[in-house]
């Protein structure tokens, strides 16, 4: 699929930018080019086991109205649920996915979800971390094939951002609290933040200039300078710290900001 192509490229050791062409290319390809949560912690290489449980959140609120804000949401939430996983632990993972199908009952997605969630709660159970993996991959491609087959296209996008956002933050926490050059080379994702850019451009104008997705397609400008580090060296200590404030602000405002419809 294009998206793995864009991921090996974005997370090799010594990453390559796309060409404009490969972009264009994988645009017209497959709108799905963002690398999902499970792939971005399987790239990152440290030394030892990461902390993952130390990368827990608070539970966010499951009240939203807003359809865009819940699409953002509900990619975390799935981003959340590969920590679980990663942290290989069962009751975390079947509270996330309880959350998971809440928010994506919301959003009106198929029932197929619903039964991926009840999947997860049985693995969750029996500790099968590799069924679990899969499982949550399969979720988020069954809630992105249900908004599709329900003409919700521009969610499909905020869904994979979503993901994308939460998952930056958690490897980029983990990289400060055991910094090393090498691992750090996992961030440096210009090719992907350009794909979401002109993903977003795509979009509907009324749902791109909602006070929301506005404010994050703006943000996404900056954090794009932070991922575009040389490609010969990792990112410095301080360059990952930024990161993670920036994209830590950024999950803070969606979990947090509930805009009219």
């Amino acid at each position: 699929m294009a998206w793995l192509a864009c991921a090996s490229l974005g997370f090799a050791a010594e990453p390559a930018a796309l060409s404009q062409d490969q972009l264009s290319k994988a645009i017209k390809i497959d709108s799905l080019t963002i690398p999902t949560p499970g792939e971005l912690f399987a790239a990152l290489e440290k030394p030892g086991k990461p902390d993952w449980a130390s990368q827990y959140r608070t539970p966010i609120p499951m009240t939203y109205r807003n359809r865009a804000q819940i699409a953002l949401n509900l990619g975390g939430l799935i981003a959340d649920g590969f920590i679980a996983v990663e942290a290989q632990d069962s009751q975390q993972v079947k509270n996330i996915g309880t959350d998971i199908i809440k928010l994506a009952k919301a959003l009106g997605v198929s029932e197929n979800v619903l039964r991926r969630g009840n999947s997860i709660n049985a693995f969750a159970e029996t500790g099968e971390w590799d069924a679990l993996h899969e499982e949550l991959e399969a979720t988020q491609n069954e809630v992105k094939t249900s908004m599709q087959s329900n003409h919700d296209q521009d969610l499909i996008i905020l869904v994979s951002l979503g993901g994308w956002i939460r998952g930056t933050q958690a490897v980029s926490a983990s990289i400060i609290k055991n910094y090393d050059e090498q691992s750090g080379k996992v961030l440096r994702q210009p090719a992907v933040v350009s794909f979401i850019h002109a993903k977003m451009n795509d979009i509907s104008p009324e749902l791109r200039n909602e006070p929301l997705v506005k404010s994050v397609n703006d943000q996404l400008t900056g954090i794009e300078k932070l991922v575009a580090f040389q490609s010969s060296k990792g990112p410095t200590l301080d360059e990952v710290r930024k990161l993670n404030d920036a994209v830590g602000k950024l999950i803070d405002e969606i979990q947090r900001k509930e805009d009219a419809k």
